[in-house]
């Protein structure tokens, strides 16, 4: 993973100590609250309901087992024992306080990490593909050139008030397991007719009050042409953005006023008057980002040694759910399920960190990845070592073998802690969970993904889930809207609306009686629910869940 050199040191550097003069004359009552909202949102700092919450940046998800310590530290003397995994691979501490912000931006320079542009109207933090580097259908490994952006987009002047937020995603595979297309930018590695190396850009993706799905400006852009083309499209946007109803002021918006076409051709007019020549990343540049990700020392195993679990086991239900195919020979990638009965969706305790910290140091090359399902994943476990870290992960809750289920729920905090949710999430969560408690219910129903959002910002991306639930606001009562055939991946899809929102005592029931229709008219196993609900649409599950209170 990538390491800091003297200059990253000195910009963190800097940026705390300039940081935590702020925060001095701040708590002074030398700068007003409306002066210090920019600057405390640039560096990840929030007001929520209850307290302050810091936004610490995972760039493209990858963490060192000394970088889960010092989470877990900042978590006992600072926080209230844990933290929370987000769908933008980063990590939030909910209970801060600020007078501590300082020493925890600190404490988080010392292992070489920030909360830098995790907020704010600029460039957030680039995601990636948690399966970067060790899955079979990459035709390139996208680590490095998110570090290229990071590197590039970090305190950027031109870039620092952008109408509204920005986001980059980043992979390098056919599966896209990033969802590019609901980013601001999407760049997809791809090889042209001579196997030069490049990208496929989309433009104009985003959730939230107007869900959109990122368009296509280039089919292909050569690599050494990627800052560049990132700046026209910035400038363009930084131009032409609105300003006046942030509402209105995404990039989705103006790629769709303007169309597709006419946005394109400024973007292209933008790159050539000003960028062709003195912005090119050299062979050099690319090769020294590369040198931070090269493979790990794999061990050359050859034959499968791995336990055999007992059919229908605990640890062989894990197997099937938590453990993926690795490109090396006799390695296994293994995900770290967050998700169980006793936390909220996300959330990681301090004891649970450091041992985390000790289990990737002992099998998994000392790193550990999020991920945008809110897990987290060893991407490098030997398949003779699998029985043994099962046992481990177990005794820690980290072992429910649900991955990709029903209940591998992605969940916002929601009106718990936010002050933006118009309802709560989590006992919504809880209900769903109680319904569907029965792993071989589960796992006959195959791959199904639910996510639930508290507000219109959908921080838990519920748009492109095969069934998302909203919570909204009626007169002042908690009612929630379901979307049905959202999907991710190779084909992305924004959910629909069902129909009229529902209380909270009904969101459960809705969400089951949504399964049995799928159940219902799926034709095997084998048939997906966003299948069944292209071949039926919306007018089977409406009726099921509307009947009774028509």
């Amino acid at each position: 993973m990538y390491r800091y050199d003297e200059l990253d040191h000195q910009v963190v550097r800097n940026r705390v100590l300039q940081f935590s003069n702020q925060m001095a004359r701040y708590l002074k009552g030398e700068i007003s609250e409306e002066a210090f909202l920019p600057l405390r949102l640039q560096n990840g700092l929030y007001v929520q309901k209850h307290a302050p919450m810091l936004r610490v940046a995972i760039p493209y998800g990858m963490l060192s087992s000394n970088q889960l310590r010092m989470l877990a530290r900042i978590c006992r003397d600072h926080d209230k024992d844990y933290c929370h995994i987000t769908t933008r691979q980063n990590v939030q501490f909910n209970w801060v306080q600020l007078h501590e912000v300082p020493e925890i931006l600190n404490l988080l320079a010392s292992v070489e990490m920030h909360s830098i542009q995790t907020s704010g109207n600029c460039i957030r933090n680039t995601t990636s593909d948690p399966l970067a580097g060790v899955c079979n259908d990459e035709v390139a490994d996208p680590r490095p050139y998110c570090e290229i952006i990071r590197q590039w987009s970090s305190l950027h002047p031109e870039f620092a008030f952008l109408p509204r937020k920005f986001k980059i995603a980043v992979i390098g595979a056919d599966e896209d397991r990033a969802s590019v297309r609901l980013h601001d930018i999407g760049l997809q590695l791809v090889r042209d007719d001579s196997d030069a190396l490049g990208f496929k850009v989309w433009v104009g993706g985003g959730l939230g009050r107007t869900p959109m799905l990122a368009q296509v400006v280039r089919e292909y852009l050569p690599q050494e042409q990627l800052l560049g083309y990132l700046k026209a499209i910035l400038r363009v946007y930084n131009r032409y953005g609105r300003r006046d109803n942030k509402y209105k002021a995404r990039i989705k918006i103006l790629v769709g006023s303007l169309g597709i076409e006419a946005f394109t051709l400024q973007v292209e007019a933008e790159y050539q008057k000003n960028y062709r020549d003195d912005t090119l990343l050299t062979t050099e540049e690319i090769d020294y980002a590369k040198s931070f990700f090269s493979a790990p020392e794999y061990a050359p195993l050859i034959a499968e040694t791995a336990a055999k679990p007992a059919q229908g086991s605990a640890y062989g239900r894990w197997l099937e759910r938590n453990v993926k195919q690795h490109k090396v020979p006799g390695y296994r990638i293994v995900t770290i399920s967050l998700k169980h009965k006793n936390q909220a969706p996300g959330d990681i305790t301090t004891h649970q960190l450091e041992q985390i910290a000790d289990l990737a140091q002992q099998y998994s090359f000392g790193e550990v990845r999020s991920t945008q399902q809110q897990n987290l994943l060893l991407t490098d476990v030997k398949s003779s070592d699998l029985y043994a870290l099962w046992k481990q992960l177990d005794a820690l809750d980290l072992a429910t073998p649900t991955a990709g289920t029903l209940i591998d729920t992605v969940c916002c905090p929601g009106g718990d802690f936010c002050n933006l949710a118009n309802a709560r999430s989590l006992p919504i969560n809880e209900a769903i969970l109680q319904r569907f408690g029965d792993l071989q219910q589960l796992y006959n129903l195959g791959d199904i993904s639910l996510r639930i959002s508290g507000c219109i910002n959908a921080c838990a991306h519920h748009h492109i889930a095969n069934i998302g639930i909203l919570g909204v606001d009626k007169n002042g009562e908690e009612f929630y809207q379901i979307t049905l055939g959202g999907e991710t991946g190779q084909r992305s899809a924004v959910g629909k609306v069902l129909g009229p929102s529902l209380p909270m005592e009904r969101v459960a029931s809705a969400v089951e009686k949504i399964i049995d229709v799928y159940v219902e008219h799926r034709a095997d196993k084998n048939d997906s629910f966003a299948a069944v609900y292209a071949r039926l649409g919306k007018a089977p599950f409406k009726e099921r869940v509307y009947a009774s209170h028509s």
